[in-house]
């Protein structure tokens, strides 16, 4: 297979996480950051060099990754929807979205699954909810296969476990990295030219002014970064291990960006089964007309799906709670 053959096959799912996974919110809530909630454990930042955490409200803990280039602001709305009722740990990782690079890439998306996992440890999470999109739902993936019994119920928001393999389910992990390391030594380089990002951005983020910040936030990040990111996904096969996760697991999946390369909703949601056809406790919804973003290009479906999917599946003292409050209301 030619470097021109793989890179046209990974064209729509590539195309989402080198840009639309930068979308951010609108400038008026980029400025807005919510401030540490009083209760959170004293953290050591020294322990996790590859992402800064930011925590916001009370109640059952709720990681939130991002994707590419993105810093946790991506999540605002989120944390302004949820922070009422979950304790929001907000998870920006290192040279994305103006973030000082790492000190080194080597392993990097393996470190970034250690350190999140040795933080619920430190920080005493019970069983955290993870919400992780594009990049962050692959870590979220790759923490629960790790450790099946820290981790609480997953939403993974347009991702896969093996995005290299999106048109060739044959595709092996080594097979990838012939042409990963094409892909990777390209973008190290630098970002695509201005104009060519702005188009690529118009096509995978519906709102203009989004589309204004995801190219900013694009060009901010550390090439370095995005490249071995992009890399570590595009030669971990992460099919065979969703097998050992133990919890349930909401899957939103994004098809309307993908139409101009001629795909379907029925054809987008078969590969979407296929990766994860050994995931036990799975479900997998498609948003009608949300794009690759799905917390910002149909957020009131993006809310619906997750708002229940997270009560369904909250500790029995947290279902008591919320219960208690609807009575009283």
């Amino acid at each position: 297979m030619t470097m021109k053959r793989f890179a046209t096959a990974l064209r729509p799912l590539c195309a989402a996480l080198l840009l639309s996974t930068a979308a951010l919110a609108p400038a008026a809530a980029l400025a807005h950051q919510p401030t540490a909630d009083a209760a959170r454990t004293t953290d050591n930042p020294t322990a996790h060099p590859n992402f800064t955490v930011r925590v916001v409200g009370k109640g059952q803990p709720v990681l939130l990754i991002p994707g590419l280039t993105c810093p946790g602001a991506v999540w605002d709305e989120t944390v302004a929807r949820y922070q009422q009722q979950y304790q929001c740990h907000i998870v920006s990782l290192a040279g994305f979205g103006g973030a000082a690079a790492p000190a080194s890439t080597d392993n990097l998306l393996l470190n970034v699954r250690d350190q999140l996992l040795a933080y619920i440890k430190t920080q005493k999470l019970q069983r955290p909810a993870i919400i992780g999109h594009s990049l962050g739902g692959f870590v979220a993936l790759w923490m629960s296969a790790t450790q099946p019994e820290a981790i609480g119920p997953l939403v993974i928001v347009d991702s896969l476990p093996f995005m290299s393999a999106i048109q060739n389910p044959n595709l092996t992990a080594e097979m990838a990295k012939p042409m990963a390391e094409g892909m990777r030594q390209q973008m190290r380089r630098g970002p695509m030219p201005a104009a060519q990002q702005r188009q690529m951005v118009a096509s995978m983020i519906t709102d203009t002014a989004r589309q204004t910040v995801a190219a900013r936030w694009g060009r901010l990040s550390d090439p370095g970064t995005v490249a071995q990111a992009m890399y570590d996904m595009a030669t971990t096969d992460l099919r065979p291990d969703v097998a050992r996760i133990q919890q349930p697991v909401l899957v939103l999946g994004a098809w309307a960006a993908y139409k101009q390369f001629g795909s379907t909703k029925e054809s987008t949601r078969a590969i979407f089964e296929q990766q994860y056809a050994k995931l036990p406790q799975r479900r997998i919804e498609m948003s009608e007309a949300g794009r690759h973003f799905l917390m910002w290009d149909d957020q009131q479906w993006f809310f619906a799906q997750t708002d229940a999917f997270l009560q369904q599946h909250a500790p029995a003292k947290t279902k008591a709670k919320a219960g208690a409050r609807a009575k009283n209301s």
